[in-house]
């Protein structure tokens, strides 16, 4: 068709021509203006994070500043080299006001400690109690003392613990400062000073380093331990986050480094703090699929550009081929769609030309052939439900009613009311039957006629079976089509309860589910072999005889068919297996029965 199709030939060439410039300009556009937003926002937040290491110095220097402030005290001094000796009240005010200064000063601060290096005592004091004098437990604070005692600048930052954006609590302290008090000018330790920092400033300024919709930030300490982190789900474990061991091998205090794994694909910029401020360093993340959702943009306006001149290219080239080659690509659609099953195509006047002739013969045999098939169905149809109606007289002959009810008032006359109860059940399932004028009925009659058939199945085989019903009130007066939960049932003692294990069962539940009435009827036989349940379903839809001749399932064949002619392809029925063993079927049927409208309106 593309090779012989002047208006084909045409349209491509057209779209080369405008696909081949507009595709190029796409791709060098978005590969530009993707470089250029990576290097701005590169930039961008590199300097923002700067900018941040910045502050962070200033806060963290003028928390160090607090405790170096208490080389300038000879009070204070004098009492750390001899603490018992300058047990006095003075001194211990004096202790008490440098104490409550380091306390009060700053806002962040919330509790203030002094261990004595060689005297097992401590002075603590937070904003929840004064300032106590009590014996020192160091085991805890070893590490961080010794770590401090060792650090040139004679201080050591311990993070507590990671502070996660989604769960910052105020009340708890982030960081903790330890500093080694020295015996100013010799290097003999006299305490170790720790204040507890709260995480408010902090947060503060890592919240202003990052846009917490698009990016993600962290703040690490110089090992790698976590102090902030933007995601609650990024712990600082090297072992799963090997971008935090890749940050902390490099060299530069500073840096940019792209990212594939972890679960992030993007750019991270780093900087790192001062040693004597800690040595913190400040990670931001961003994913590239924000980095370059401008770029994005920009593509989607090229290509929104690049349609809209391509949708002008096609309309000016149909436009110029209308006239001559429309006619006749219209009854090529039609003709194709009548061979994909559509019989209901209506062919439009082409003029009284040949092409216009043509037209009007195909539409000519396009309503024959309807003709020809809607009388085919309707004999179809009609062989149905004649099949139907000698399947149930051969069930209910009209002799047997009378004669049941003769037997019923025999039974009650001599006493024997279980004999009239059956009799009376029977008597309504021949009824039922028997009403060859009821093809449709609301499913509380259809309930109760299969009500009447289990109450004689039952009576027969007494505790050898046991059998529920379940039906949805709202769904009773809902119209079904009769007799299509009886041969359901029945199949189950034909194939299933002579072979089954312990009591049998059967179960019958209808309820609406949506715009669906939906009815399960299941049982504890053994169910059918995955084959055997192929060939039910191929027998079906062939609707043919088995190999022997004779017919197999015609109960459920007869449900199925029935189904199919009333509501088309609407209805739906399922056979299964259970997995605690037994077969279920289960029917899902519009709720509003269609009727003679499909049947006179199958194609």
């Amino acid at each position: 068709m593309l090779k012989t199709s002047i208006r084909n030939k045409l349209i491509v060439l057209l779209m080369i021509m405008t696909i081949v410039p507009f595709g190029s300009s796409i791709v060098i556009t978005y590969l530009y203006t993707k470089n250029s937003l990576e290097d701005q926002v590169v930039l961008e937040s590199s300097n923002l994070l700067y900018q941040g290491k910045v502050n962070l110095e200033s806060y963290i220097n003028e928390l160090n500043g607090l405790t170096l402030s208490l080389y300038n005290n000879p009070d204070f001094i004098n009492y750390m080299r001899s603490p018992r000796k300058e047990n006095n009240s003075l001194t211990i005010g004096i202790v008490k006001h440098v104490v409550q200064t380091l306390l009060y000063t700053e806002d962040t601060v919330n509790g203030v400690r002094i261990s004595f290096a060689k005297d097992d005592r401590a002075i603590t004091a937070t904003k929840r109690s004064t300032v106590v004098f009590s014996n020192r437990i160091m085991d805890s604070n070893r590490e961080a003392f010794m770590r401090a005692q060792r650090s040139p600048y004679n201080m050591f930052i311990e993070p507590t613990y990671a502070q996660q954006e989604k769960s910052i609590k105020s009340s708890k302290d982030i960081i903790t400062i330890h500093r080694a008090f020295m015996n100013v000018p010799e290097d003999e330790i006299l305490a170790f000073i720790s204040l507890e920092i709260s995480p408010d400033k902090i947060v503060d300024l890592s919240r202003n380093l990052y846009n917490s919709e698009t990016e993600e930030f962290y703040l690490l300490s110089s090992e790698g331990e976590m102090i902030y982190s933007s995601d609650i789900d990024v712990n600082d474990d090297q072992k799963d986050q090997k971008w935090i061991s890749r940050i902390l091998g490099k060299k530069e205090v500073s840096g940019t480094l792209e990212w594939k794994e972890d679960s992030f694909n993007g750019v991270m910029m780093y900087d790192q703090l001062s040693a004597s401020a800690g040595g913190w360093i400040l990670v931001k993340r961003v994913p590239f699929t924000n980095l370059y959702e401008s770029a994005f943009s920009v593509a989607k306006i090229n290509i929104l550009f690049g349609v809209i001149g391509l949708s002008l290219v096609v309309l000016a080239t149909l436009f110029v081929s209308f006239k001559i080659t429309s006619p006749i690509r219209i009854l090529l659609q039609n003709i194709q769609q009548v061979e994909e099953g559509n019989m209901k195509v209506q062919v439009e006047s082409f003029g009284s030309d040949e092409i216009g002739i043509l037209g009007f013969r195909f539409q000519q045999m396009i309503e024959r052939i309807n003709h020809l098939i809607n009388r085919e169905y309707k004999l179809e149809l009609e062989n149905k439900t004649n099949q139907l109606k000698v399947l149930q007289s051969q069930i209910n002959p009209h002799f047997l009613y009378n004669a049941l009810q003769s037997i019923g008032t025999i039974a009650l006359k001599n006493k024997v009311p279980q004999i009239y109860s059956l009799i009376t059940h029977l008597s309504k399932i021949m009824r039922y039957g028997m009403n060859m004028e009821e093809d449709v009925v609301t499913l509380k009659k259809e309930i109760n006629y299969t009500n009447a058939y289990l109450l004689l199945q039952k009576e027969r085989f007494g505790e050898k079976l046991d059998y529920i019903v379940e039906i949805e009130d709202k769904v009773q007066e809902i119209e079904v089509p009769k007799m299509i939960l009886q041969p359901i049932i029945e199949n189950y003692f034909k194939h299933g309860f002579d072979i089954r294990d312990g009591v049998g069962r059967i179960s019958l539940k209808c309820f609406q589910e949506n715009d669906l009435l939906v009815m399960i009827v299941s049982d504890n036989g053994i169910g059918v072999t995955e084959s055997r349940l192929k060939d039910i379903h191929e027998h079906f839809q062939a609707e043919a005889r088995n190999k022997s001749g004779e017919e197999t399932n015609i109960g459920l064949k007869n449900v199925y068919v029935r189904l199919k002619l009333y509501y088309n392809q609407r209805a739906e029925i399922t056979l299964e297996n259970q997995e605690e063993g037994g077969f279920m079927v289960t029917m899902r049927l519009p709720l509003k029965i269609e009727g003679e409208a499909n049947e006179s309106n199958h194609h």
